[in-house]
């Protein structure tokens, strides 16, 4: 009987096909020891399931049952729940500390930045720059009747936000590849972390409103770098005719930042935080923004392999 293969088939199969893993398992082995008690489980192993948690947005317990319960997620992770030893939530979890503790999701998104760039797909001339307000849970029900103390509050388009946010900054030309990422509190300006998402050779740099500052573009013209900033009109200083013009030029350019928002928070669901603190949550955001780059160059590496 022909059997219909699945959307989720379709997209593990492409991601089995490219992404660099021999490179993401060199750079954890390093740190992936563990002394007395049962052996480890495979590495490689460990890696799959924890991008499956990112593709899919789940929490350790319901990573664990999906294992079981799905065939498409065993093909992926080459399992067979009758003979293989599958990890249990708790071996998830220690799994994710340890990229955590040693801030290897960093490495992951470097790596796959450096496997793109040797296929031709990074483009350094221009840098377009963005953020994204991720809510935190408000609710005071624990044991602490508190909220996370490391989230902060900010106010957009009259609306209350509490949570954090995650900064990128993408290519201008080419696909939406993210090389530079923070993660602050939802307070922080835009602006006061412009200076970490530059990747340090683009002539050129795009953005909102909330990056326009004089300073700075007094700054990038001394360095004979396009400052591609959107002007923002204040009280009784109303934008020009050709503020405005400029803006409608800039605004072709500035919304292609908003595909890796839309892949990691309408695709794979992420909307919310999940986790307490800062740390867990950027490391999440940072290994999210670097699957997105993957993602995006899916068609292209398996054209190319």
């Amino acid at each position: 009987m022909k059997r219909k293969i699945l959307k989720v088939e379709k997209f593990l199969n492409e991601m089995e096909t490219i992404v660099p893993w021999q490179s993401l398992l060199n750079v954890i082995r390093p740190f992936y020891k563990k002394s007395g008690g049962r052996p480890p489980h495979d590495l490689e192993l460990m890696l799959r399931i924890h991008f499956l948690q990112l593709w899919h947005n789940l929490s350790d317990p319901a990573t664990e049952e999906a294992i079981y319960d799905r065939d498409s997620f065993k093909s992926f992770l080459k399992l067979d729940c009758f003979t293989g030893r599958i990890p249990d939530e708790s071996s998830i979890c220690r799994f994710r500390h340890l990229l955590e503790s040693h801030n290897l999701s960093k490495s992951i998104l470097a790596i796959i930045n450096n496997y793109l760039n040797s296929k031709g797909l990074v483009l350094k001339t221009g840098t377009v720059v963005d953020a994204t307000l991720l809510p935190a849970p408000t609710s005071k029900k624990n044991a602490s009747k508190s909220r996370d103390k490391e989230m902060t509050s900010t106010k957009k388009n009259n609306k209350w936000y509490f949570g954090a946010k995650g900064h990128i900054g993408i290519q201008a030309e080419g696909k939406p590849i993210i090389h530079s990422t923070e993660f602050t509190t939802a307070k922080t300006a835009d602006i006061k972390v412009l200076d970490k998402l530059y990747h340090g050779q683009e002539r050129a740099v795009f953005g909102d409103s909330a990056y326009n500052k004089n300073s700075d573009k007094k700054a990038a013209r001394k360095y004979c770098i396009y400052y591609g900033i959107s002007d923002r009109g204040r009280r009784n200083h109303p934008l020009s005719s050709s503020q405005k013009k400029r803006n409608r030029k800039h605004s072709s350019i500035r919304p292609k930042v908003e595909h890796p928002f839309r892949v990691i928070k309408c695709l794979w669901g992420h909307t919310k935080l999940r986790y307490k603190g800062l740390k867990k949550n950027e490391s999440q955001f940072t290994t999210l923004c670097a699957l997105s780059n993957l993602y995006f160059c899916r068609k292209d590496l398996i054209f190319m392999a």
